[in-house]
């Protein structure tokens, strides 16, 4: 029961934080179209346009572009830009060059 109610919570805070502004600004970092972002979210180029004019769109929806982002590294708080998170996959493009590599592992 607990795992359940974590993964919910992690959801719900994935959607707070996650903004129509984000996806836009996210697509921008990473140079991809929408039609991209479709197909390496699931998520329709409909959907993807009408959350980014700020419409409704299913949670779902919302937490498979948020995800999708966070796997290339990226992190989203409100109020800011996207940012590169200190995940190996999205802080450098070799990790395995990096002095501390060892400690990752």
């Amino acid at each position: 029961m607990a795992s359940y109610a974590m993964k919910i919570t992690l959801e719900r805070i994935a959607l707070f934080q996650f903004t129509p502004a984000h996806c836009a600004q996210a697509r921008a970092m990473l140079g991809w179209s929408v039609d991209e972002l479709s197909r390496e979210s699931g998520v329709s180029v409909d959907t993807i346009e009408r959350f980014e004019a700020r419409r409704d769109v299913a949670d779902a929806d919302r937490l498979a572009l948020a995800y999708r982002f966070e796997s290339e590294g990226l992190v989203f708080f409100p109020g800011f830009a996207p940012g590169r998170g200190m995940s190996v996959k999205g802080s450098v493009s070799d990790p395995v060059g990096r002095a501390n590599f060892a400690m990752v592992e």
